[in-house]
């Protein structure tokens, strides 16, 4: 608080001198001279060979590898991956050990295997169902043996190749390792939750299930969707590992070929980089969108609490 003059008058005029801040002055000039560096290498250096670049970028079987390899497994993928990571992590936090302990299994085997690993592993796994991946009783011959029945108990023989490889292949395997980093995001969300929600739905009448579904899942969103956005963008990058199975019908894939029979490898790199760019940029931009569509209330609530408690200052 100002004292009052000497003579009972108010004091004079500050005159505040704003803090000078050479530093970033610069700053601002040291990333100038690089952007203007950058902008002239990619404007004069030749190698970039920008009307090549655009043409592989719209070639035929570019956009059908950017449709098929990387857009159509990234959803199948993420939607197999997020719809199981839930359910892994409501099993993971059961009471019940065999279910938690399921749970850890699979989330402790997928996150440890690098996933070009995995998706190499899934394209040979025809190695081991020569005679198709058969579904039905284990052991039938045996059981049927005893029995003295001639037969099998298999309902479904179904071609390993066909499952394990091109599109579905990728899509199953992206998925599953997806689905065990989902889960630990799911199990983050759920535990955010105050437990005194779902009580108070059980004392409403709900049960597990429909507390689940109907009061702590839509709470919980608000924590898993930003990682969940990092992973879907994540995920479109990773599909360039599914040359691991080989799937040819996948955009990286495909630029590596346009550049192996041109010999040029260096302008079809970074076709793929401002796809990947482009595609990043407007997932990033929808992300942005669904934080604020989940976050509304929770800002306007701090406000309102912080008004309600706070004082009003008054004009001195």
């Amino acid at each position: 608080m100002t004292e009052p003059a000497a003579d009972g008058q108010r004091p004079g005029r500050i005159d505040a001198v704003p803090v000078r801040h050479p530093g970033r002055w610069l700053a601002v000039a040291a990333i100038a001279v690089l952007v203007a560096m950058l902008v002239n290498m990619l404007l004069t250096n030749e190698s970039f060979n920008w009307p090549f670049v655009l043409d592989s970028m719209f070639a035929d079987p570019v956009v059908n590898g950017l449709l098929i390899g990387t857009l159509l497994v990234t959803v199948l993928a993420m939607l197999l991956g997020v719809s199981t990571g839930i359910v892994l992590a409501v099993m993971r936090l059961s009471p019940n050990p065999v279910l938690s302990c399921v749970s850890f299994a699979f989330i402790w085997f997928f996150r440890t295997i690098p996933r070009l690993v995995l998706l190499t592993i899934m394209g040979t796994l025809g190695v081991v169902f020569q005679q198709g991946l058969e579904l039905g009783v284990p052991f039938d011959h045996v059981i049927l043996g005893l029995l003295g029945i001639d037969g099998d108990l298999r309902f479904l023989t179904i071609d390993a190749n066909t499952v394990f490889a091109g599109v579905a292949g990728g899509a199953i395997g992206l998925g599953l390792s997806e689905a065990a980093y989902m889960a630990e995001i799911a199990r983050a969300g759920i535990t955010s939750v105050d437990t005194g929600q779902r009580e108070a739905a059980e004392a409403l009448g709900m049960d597990g299930g429909k507390a689940m579904r109907r009061i702590v899942l839509p709470q919980a969103m608000r924590v898993i969707v930003p990682p969940t956005g990092n992973e879907l963008i994540s995920m479109v990058k990773d599909t360039s590992l599914l040359i691991g199975l080989p799937l040819s019908t996948e955009l990286f894939f495909q630029l590596n070929a346009i550049g192996s029979r041109t010999f040029q490898i260096f302008p079809v790199l970074v076709s793929a980089t401002l796809w990947y760019l482009l595609i990043g940029s407007v997932l990033m931009v929808g992300q942005y969108f669904l934080e604020q569509r989940f976050n509304r209330g929770y800002g306007a609530r701090s406000t309102t609490k912080a008004s309600a408690t706070g004082t009003v200052a008054t004009p001195g």
